[in-house]
């Protein structure tokens, strides 16, 4: 191995301009420890275990194996974004001919959050965006392994904004955050599905930063997907929480909160609001009639 060249003998690889020496040598150690061949191509390098702690993160990983387009909705850290990156690399890894993982997240920000301008290249602008996913991926096989990937095209960040016109065969694309997608645009993105590709939606239905909340894409699927064959629809609740036992108790919280909200918010004089459903036409005629009566 020429030191400085190529990280790996035997493979066309572009330089690791951007590795710092411990992800260099993170990498190295990771192909010696396991005596792997180095003309091997590196994703089948990988070794990704994934350990299921739910009998709905079970039914989430079996989805993505089994279907082409897979729908999965719950409440934070129930493990939906890692556990589809860790299949993402299963699938890319085994004898599934999966080329390619593409990331989708949309650019909305959120409530009074935004951070203006980015500087730099379409990559720089969507990193910020993409953290999550990164950051699920550091964790299933470390940060020199994960740049790797992403600096070869194994991993590639996929704008909504340039997904018309495209076909997207032997990949997987992961969606994240669906419910702040509008329902036009994810008609985009469902029409890109190409040949031996799987496609994952996630997201959580209480979390919208999207302007018109009616136009949520991530609801829109559940509705009118979910009788599809080759169409799975996984349903996470605040049971299937791993992150942290307190999320559960803050989402309860924040739910009552919500309710109490709703209720204060209905209108008080029911009477009222019931002659409002009354069809115009019958009330002009309830009018006439009145009026009518005034006169005789």
């Amino acid at each position: 191995m020429k030191k400085g060249k190529y990280l790996f003998e035997k493979e066309p690889l572009r330089k690791h301009k951007n590795l710092t020496n411990d992800e260099i040598y993170e990498v190295k150690e990771f192909l010696e420890k396991r005596k792997l061949e180095s003309n091997k191509p590196l994703p089948q390098r990988l070794v990704v275990n994934i350990k299921c702690k739910s009998p709905h993160q079970k039914e989430l990983i079996n989805s993505i194996k089994d279907n082409e387009i897979t729908i999965c909705y719950g409440p934070p850290g129930t493990g939906k974004t890692y556990l589809s990156c860790a299949q993402a690399l299963k699938l890319m890894k085994g004898k599934n001919h999966i080329d390619k993982i593409y990331l989708v997240k949309s650019v909305t920000t959120l409530r009074n959050e935004e951070i203006g301008f980015l500087k730099g290249t379409m990559d720089d602008k969507m990193a910020p965006f993409m953290f999550s996913f990164i950051n699920n991926f550091e964790k299933l096989i470390g940060k020199g392994l994960t740049r790797a990937l992403k600096e070869n095209g194994y991993i590639e960040y996929l704008p909504i904004a340039y997904m018309r016109g495209i076909n997207i065969d032997n990949a997987v694309i992961i969606i994240d955050e669906a419910q702040n997608i509008s329902i036009q645009n994810l008609k985009t993105i469902m029409t890109r599905l190409g040949e031996n590709s799987r496609m994952v939606f996630l997201g959580d239905m209480k979390q919208k930063d999207i302007k018109n909340k009616k136009d949520s894409a991530l609801e829109f699927l559940f509705e009118q997907f979910s009788n599809i064959n080759k169409i799975g629809v996984v349903s996470f609740t605040l049971d299937d929480v791993v992150r942290n036992p307190l999320i559960k108790d803050i989402e309860e919280v924040f739910d009552r909160v919500e309710e109490k909200s709703k209720k204060e918010s209905q209108p008080k004089d029911q009477p009222s609001q019931e002659r409002s459903k009354t069809p115009l036409k019958y009330r002009w005629l309830r009018l006439k009639s009145s009026v009518q009566k005034l006169f005789r």
